[in-house]
């Protein structure tokens, strides 16, 4: 009997808007549309369901046990649009289980092992791990959530993929961050162009200026800031791949004498006495609770009157859980935490630093992101002989996915703007000047 495909339809309210079909023949769904999912084999199905939800999607996706019709891997964007605008899961009730589990054998509900591409959760790098230590504390443990080490695999595991790849999926700015766009019509490069040179006046940067750039990635900000406002720039990220790239830039520009960036946790900076702080990017991988911390390392790095740019992906709201989600978790950013705005700018403001401007650009992620999905699929070939097959799916299922997120205001992009102010003066103009 065929059954697997209407079973697996089922499960959401409504049924598919697509067409569903299984290896056992079966054909559920809505059979006219042009996007489809094809469940290949018994594997594919077992991902589906042991993982309900967007991880057994993800899993069965990128293993190649599950095809997407209708689409190019690299803009996967129509058929998600789709399925997140008509469709919600539906949990089964233990009746329902029972009778799946009959009609599709238990075999099927035996998790198979996951892509190789997906990071271990870190209750999985505990069990692991705790087997070959003993003797040390808690809190100095490598999977510690955000401990050091942790920290640094999680940066490895996303950005240490190939700098040829980011080369062909960010375009020649090298830029992982919400751009700018200060026209409907303007291109990436010049949306990141605008997004530096905004980030700029709102730092005051002027000749001379010393600017630390935690997170930088490839050094945009870093080159930006001290080609185009003559100040002191260093950067600091945990990529060895992003460094690397950075130096040569840096030293293709002829700014050795004013840009640096190192290889070395943000932690680990000895200067002080900086003019600005700009971090872009950056507080969704340290970790809510690590906020007063990270802020308050911030302002021990600034002189008195130095200000603060802070850019972050955020929730709507101050209530929803700060966890990524189980996809974007074990695939794009592990130990990724997004919060409202809100809470940052409390978190800010409890470090004693005075937040002068605080702005959400969230319908400009969502044009950067078309255009990042845009070159994955004008260059698919070279991408996927670049990172493998499996890779470049991810990326074009995360950043459509994401693309969504910031259509439709579940997730959003904020600058909050801050001084260290002391004993009332801040060195802030009567007005904005940006």
């Amino acid at each position: 009997m065929n059954h697997i495909a209407e079973t697996i339809n089922e499960l959401f309210d409504g049924g598919l808007p697509i067409k569903l079909t299984a290896y056992d023949g079966s054909v559920a769904g809505d059979t006219d549309s042009p996007f489809g999912m094809e469940i290949l084999n018994p594997r594919g199905l077992a991902f589906l369901l042991t993982a309900p939800g967007d991880l057994g999607l993800a899993r069965a996706y990128v293993s190649g046990d599950m095809a997407l019709n209708g689409i190019h891997p690299g803009d996967p964007y129509p058929l998600l649009d789709l399925i997140l605008d008509k469709t919600d899961f539906k949990r089964p009730s233990p009746r329902e289980t029972v009778d799946m589990v009959r009609a599709l054998g238990v075999k099927n509900f035996v998790p198979p092992k996951p892509p190789p591409q997906e990071h271990l959760p870190a209750w999985r790098q505990r069990a692991e791990n705790v087997r070959h230590l003993s003797g040390r504390a808690i809190s100095a443990l490598p999977w510690t959530r955000h401990s050091h080490e942790r920290d640094a695999d999680a940066i490895h595991h996303h950005y240490d993929v190939s700098n040829t790849f980011y080369e062909y999926v960010l375009g020649p700015s090298m830029t992982y961050t919400c751009a700018l766009y200060p026209t409907d019509d303007a291109t990436l490069e010049e949306a990141q162009t605008a997004k530096y040179d905004l980030i700029c006046r709102k730092l005051g940067l002027e000749p001379g200026m010393r600017l630390l750039d935690i997170g930088c990635g490839w050094g945009g900000m870093v080159r930006h800031a001290a080609k185009h406002y003559g100040v002191k720039a260093l950067g600091v990220t945990l990529s060895r791949e992003q460094a690397n790239w950075a130096q040569k830039a840096i030293k293709g520009d002829r700014l050795d004498d004013v840009a640096e960036v190192r290889f070395s946790d943000y932690r680990d900076v000895v200067e002080g006495d900086f003019d600005a702080v700009s971090s872009i990017g950056l507080t969704e991988h340290i970790g809510v609770a690590n906020y007063p911390a990270y802020f308050g390392f911030i302002k021990s790095k600034l002189r008195d009157g130095g200000r603060l740019l802070n850019h972050c992906i955020t929730r709507p709201d101050n209530v929803s859980r700060a966890n990524a989600g189980a996809f974007i978790d074990r695939y794009v950013f592990p130990d990724g935490e997004l919060i409202g705005s809100g809470t940052i700018v409390s978190a800010i403001e409890n470090t004693d630093l005075e937040v002068q401007h605080h702005e959400n650009i969230r319908v400009h992620y969502a044009k950067t992101l078309t255009a990042w999905n845009d070159n994955l699929r004008d260059n698919w070939d070279a991408c996927v002989n670049e990172v493998g097959l499996g890779t470049a799916k991810v990326w074009g299922i995360y950043m459509a996915g994401s693309r969504i997120g910031f259509e439709r205001n579940n997730i959003q992009l904020h600058h909050v703007l801050a001084t260290k102010t002391v004993d009332g003066h801040s060195g802030y103009p009567l007005r904005h000047t940006f």
